[in-house]
């Protein structure tokens, strides 16, 4: 029965490069995935290509390219990415660059676009669905609309003989599903395989999160040498079955534990996990021991797709100006809420509009609020944000809370400030029909 293997080298945008370097060079591959993409990453991406038309794609994508490019042209490895974020067709250039730099040839590079529909949820009459509202409510303040894409264009690209394949939205699961699909020949309507395709995609797509790095708690879950934890490799097969493992002499480790926290992770219905492809079932999932870091996954299920896309906007909600200052020693909790305090006033004398703000303890009530009858910390940095509707306002709160050095309580010390864009992500759904795949192929 045929088996491929499939290399996570990157489970978010700014995730370590080294062992997708490993994986290239050592893990056998066919494959080597990058899922790199935030609801969030493409708004912002978006953003900067409207600063610039040649920009837009995942930062990292160049130095990562340049790191495991040699490796997979030697090995035969394709790789499939996301990192196209919104300008695929920029990053396949970029990727170009690279491989000529590196005096590679005879690749090809195929960037997949059609996901950005702006255009067509504009022109319609959707519903955005956290708040039901028509996404024309919100049209002024739209950056960006782009489709999740599944995995049919990757498909396709492969079987025009990519050896990269760069998109931009796509579902997350489809960057994985897509290789298998052509590898195996599966049909479109294959439900079951196709689930248990999703259900691969699902537990590779973030990364170390299966082998041990997100899982980690002292104490409880103690999995090994995660200084050096490696990125997963899922061997799936032609049935459906996918063994999840990692190269040998890596750190962490891949347990029932990992595999079980990864697969319902972010899944708020097992037996219906809509995809653009299929809704997945992990109902019937049996996990078991393989060997030393090998667990098998068997009986993932799958039905018909629903027909509909969501769609992730990207919304311009102002900026947030922040500081940080630390105090320590006797009463450091009491001076670092007196310097919000502080900020708090200023704020309201000096009539800078915010739509809100928010001063906070570090380590005190940041996260879960004040606990009382708790011992005073010994230290506490005092964190102080405001959102506003212009950069030039959210900039001045930083400047307040560095001038409590010689304005504020005694013993501040080692303030920061910073400025920042928020993209506030909504989603509407549109009918898969409205996206237009298109698959561009450039040569090396």
């Amino acid at each position: 029965m045929k088996t491929i293997r499939i290399g996570t080298g990157a489970g978010y945008s700014g995730d370590r490069i080294d062992p997708a370097v490993d994986l290239a060079e050592r893990g056998q591959l066919d494959y080597l995935v990058f899922e790199c993409l935030g609801e969030r990453t493409i708004a912002l991406a978006q953003l900067a290509r409207l600063d610039n038309p040649d920009h837009g794609y995942e930062p990292l994508l160049e130095t990562r390219m340049q790191a495991v490019l040699p490796a997979c042209k030697r090995n035969g490895v394709k790789i499939v990415t996301n990192m196209g974020a919104a300008n695929p067709l920029a990053a396949a250039q970029a990727t170009a660059r690279v491989a000529r730099s590196c005096g590679i040839s005879g690749l090809r590079i195929a960037a997949v676009t059609g996901d950005d529909v702006l255009d067509a949820v504009c022109a319609g009459d959707y519903l955005i669905e956290e708040t039901g509202a028509p996404v024309a409510s919100v049209r002024d303040k739209l950056v960006s609309a782009n489709a999740y894409m599944g995995a049919a264009p990757i498909v396709a690209a492969l079987a025009q003989g990519a050896d990269i394949v760069i998109v931009g939205r796509a579902s997350d699961p489809a960057l994985f599903l897509g290789p298998a699909l052509h590898a195996f020949g599966w049909q479109m309507d294959d439900w079951p395989r196709l689930g248990s395709g999703i259900v691969a995609g699902h537990l590779l797509e973030c990364g170390a999160q299966v082998t041990g790095g997100y899982f980690a708690d002292p104490g409880y879950k103690d999995p090994p040498h995660l200084a050096r934890v490696g990125m997963p490799i899922g061997e799936l097969s032609e049935d459906g079955t996918l063994v999840v493992t990692k190269l040998p002499d890596t750190g962490g480790e891949v347990s029932r534990a990992t595999c079980t926290e990864q697969l319902l992770y972010e899944v708020h219905d097992p037996a219906r996990y809509l995809q653009p492809d299929v809704v997945a079932d992990f109902s019937g999932v049996t996990m078991t021991e393989d060997g030393p870091d090998r667990i098998r996954l068997a009986g993932g299920s799958g039905h018909p797709r629903t027909g509909l896309l969501k769609v992730s906007l990207g919304v311009q909600e102002g900026w947030i100006g922040e500081g940080q200052i630390s105090y320590a020693g006797p009463g450091a909790q009491a001076r670092g809420q007196l310097a919000a305090d502080i900020i708090s006033e200023r704020l309201r004398l000096l009539d800078i509009p915010c739509r809100e703000t928010r001063g906070e303890l570090i380590g005190v009530n940041a996260i879960l609020g004040p606990e009382p009858d708790t011992p005073a910390p010994r230290e506490v940095r005092m964190r102080f944000a405001a959102r506003t509707d212009s950069r030039a306002d959210a900039e001045r709160i930083g400047r307040e809370v560095e001038a409590l050095y010689l304005n504020g309580p005694s013993g501040g010390g080692g303030a920061s400030r910073s400025t920042r864009r928020v993209i506030g992500v909504l989603s509407t759904l549109i009918p898969n029909h409205l996206v237009s795949p298109r698959i561009h192929m450039m040569e090396v």
